[in-house]
Parts: C-alpha cells; structure tokens; sequence
C-alpha cells in the first residue's frame, strides 16, 4: 500500500430513508429529503464538520441531513452493517481496523468487514496525543509514567497511541492506563486531572476547552528525522504519514508541531450500499464545498484537491464512477482498489473458515482468529500488519 499523503494539486436517527441504502446496482442519483450519517460524539472535528456540511445540503439542496453521534468505532459503525444508515464520518478504526476484523472488530459478532471510502478528510490538523500542558510533556518519550487514556470499545483512539508510544519505544506497560467509555469523556478527564494525555484531533472543540483550561495544553512532537520511531509506528499503524500541524487548539502557521496524521474524518459506507445514492453524496461533497469549506475547523481537508485514492480502504464504486467523470481517478488507483478487495476476501474466508471451528472461551476464539487472519494473509502474500492485540 503507498503512502496516502499525495494531494492531486501540490441527532436522531432517521426512521425512513427516501432511497433504499443497500443494493447491488446503481439506481437514482440524487440525494433523498432526508439523509442521516454517524459521527463522532457531540463537540469532535467530525461532528462539526457533518453539521456544517449539513447546513450547506439544507441551504443549496433542500437535503435534511441528520447527524447520529456515537462515542465509539463501533457505535458508529453498528447502523451501516444493520442497513439503517447508510455512510459515517468515522476514524481510522470503524474503516481501516473495521476491514481488517483488529481489536473490537475481531470480537465474535463481527469479523472483517467490507467497507467502503468515499472522501477523505486531510487537513491541516493532526490525529495525535494530546497532553496536558502543566506536567512538562515536550515529545512523545515524555509520556513515560503518564496518566493515558484508554476509551473502551474505540479501536482507533487506542491503536494509534500503541502506535505513537511505539515511536518512542514504550508501551501502554510504560504508561497508566486510565479506561474511559467515550472520547469525550476520556478528553474531559484531561481538563478534570483524571488523566494526562489522550487521542484526538488539534481542532476537536474538546481539544479547544483543554488549552483554556487551568492545565493548559501541549502537542507531543513526532519527529520527521526519526527514522526508527517511523518503523516502529507505522508497523503499528500503516495509515500514518509526517506531517506539520498548523490548525487547531495552540497551533497555527506561525506555530507549527512536527507531528504525525492520517485522514479524519473519512467518510465511508459499505460496498452493497446503492451505487447511485454513493454517486450523489460524493457529487454533493465535491460541488458545494465552497459553501461549508470554512464553516468548520478542518473542513478545507475536503477539497477535491486534497484528496488521496490509494490508501488503505478500497473507494466505493459509486465514488470512482464521480471521479472519474470529473476526471480525477487514473488507471493506477483501480489496480490498488482491486488489490485491497481481495484484501477483504482473503479476510472475509479466513473469518468464516474460524467461524466454524468450535472455541473455549471468547478469549481462545480471538487468539485463534489471530493467527488465522495473519497465516491466511501471509499464505495471499499480503502483509498482516498487525499479528496480536
């Protein structure tokens, strides 16, 4: 897989949708009255930006565009798998770690699953540690013997810090582990001294009200000339790239932080959702951008410009049909979307092959998935990436 930094140019749940969300082939492509994603909680970068882009559908299409917040990977990801909603504006784990059947998505009633990108969000922020700003945290390696925040049930928050505490050499055994039930709450525990350090975004509204707070903030630094450090992330977590980080809480142009990123959020569905209904949120998403591209921290990360289509999840093919229309997607991007279905083949028959097999307990039953993922991708001559968690 190649590296995704390449831009092209240097509250309810809706009871009804007025489109079906699944079938196999391509049927109207137009946007129904009323269209409802998941998100992350009430007061993240992804919600804020789904409200904004909501207002420029109501303004310009007449589209009521309801956003379902969920405080986990997998509370955002449970309505597409049942059918009821058809696209989220997820992280990293209810897409990359969700088609790769890791950590929560391993459990029994799950698996891999088959997931779709639309757009990406690459902006000017960064996904990365927050820390406090009163306990003397500079780099990552400073977190040593720090309070970290562990969300239960969010795959994402929690892999990307194994990732970034591997940057410098430590573990979650250097660390204390603090669990919390949502990335809310875990980010209040920061301003409320319950924890040190957490995962965010630099423009989570969260990640605002910790540098107002009495504990100030502060972004760990990733150095960029660490060649180690990388190895040893992006082991770990390969949708990572070097980045400089200009917008969010304490930061800016003038005031830079070397730091690491991946897309947030990415916007995504799975692959039986309709081809048409896909063809028309990207459509959308792509041609009112002048109209929410500043009603949000971070939604610039949307320009058409911006975006990559050779990362780590396959691109919907209602999104490619766009695409290719305006001209964007070249012959390249169909050998790495068809290598990474396959992907979720060899994932998909490993699942059910394990599936049948009878186990102990939960526990010898993800060990044994495990190492049926990691045998069935290597025998495919594909990296597994990770082999436990």
């Amino acid at each position: 897989m190649k590296s995704m930094w390449k831009p092209l140019c240097g509250a309810a749940l809706a009871a009804t949708l007025a489109l079906p969300v699944l079938s196999g082939t391509a049927h109207a492509q137009k946007l129904p009255d009323q269209l409802t994603w998941t998100a992350y909680d009430v007061g993240s970068g992804g919600y804020n930006q789904a409200v904004a882009i909501g207002n420029a559908l109501k303004n310009k299409m007449g589209v009521t565009l309801r956003v379902l917040p969920g405080k986990n990977d997998v509370s955002r990801t449970v309505p597409l798998r049942e059918g009821k909603v058809p696209f989220s504006a997820n992280g990293v784990g209810g897409t990359y770690m969700a088609q790769e059947g890791m950590y929560e998505f391993g459990a029994k009633d799950w698996g891999p699953q088959p997931v779709r990108s639309i757009l990406l969000n690459n902006s000017d922020a960064l996904l990365t540690v927050v820390a406090a700003g009163d306990i003397g945290v500079k780099t990552m390696a400073d977190l040593k013997g720090k309070r970290v925040a562990w969300v239960i049930g969010a795959p994402s928050l929690n892999q990307n810090i194994t990732a970034l505490l591997a940057f410098a050499n430590l573990t979650w055994n250097d660390v204390q582990k603090v669990e919390f039930g949502g990335f809310g709450q875990a980010m209040d525990g920061i301003i409320n001294n319950q924890v040190d350090a957490a995962f965010t975004s630099t423009i989570s509204g969260k990640a605002f009200q910790i540098e107002s707070s009495p504990r100030g903030i502060a972004w760990p630094v990733v150095s960029h000339k660490d060649a180690e450090g990388w190895k040893r992330l992006k082991a770990k977590a390969p949708f990572y790239v070097p980045f400089m980080g200009t917008e969010g809480a304490g930061l800016s142009k003038e005031k830079p932080v070397e730091g690491a990123t991946y897309p947030y959020p990415v916007l995504m569905t799975y692959a039986n959702v309709d081809e048409g209904l896909v063809y028309a949120m990207t459509k959308a998403m792509i041609e009112l951008f002048g109209d929410y591209k500043d009603a949000a921290p971070g939604n610039v990360g949307w320009d058409i410009k911006r975006q990559v289509f050779d990362w780590v999840v396959p691109v919907h093919s209602g999104a490619v049909k766009y695409f290719k229309e305006i001209g964007v997607w070249k012959a390249d991007y169909d050998k790495n979307n068809d290598d990474l279905i396959k992907r979720q083949k060899v994932l998909a028959d490993a699942w059910a092959a394990n599936s049948k097999a009878s186990h102990a307990s939960d526990e010898a039953a993800m060990k044994a998935w495990q190492k049926a993922r990691a045998d069935a991708l290597v025998k495919a001559g594909m990296e597994p990436v990770l082999t436990e968690w």
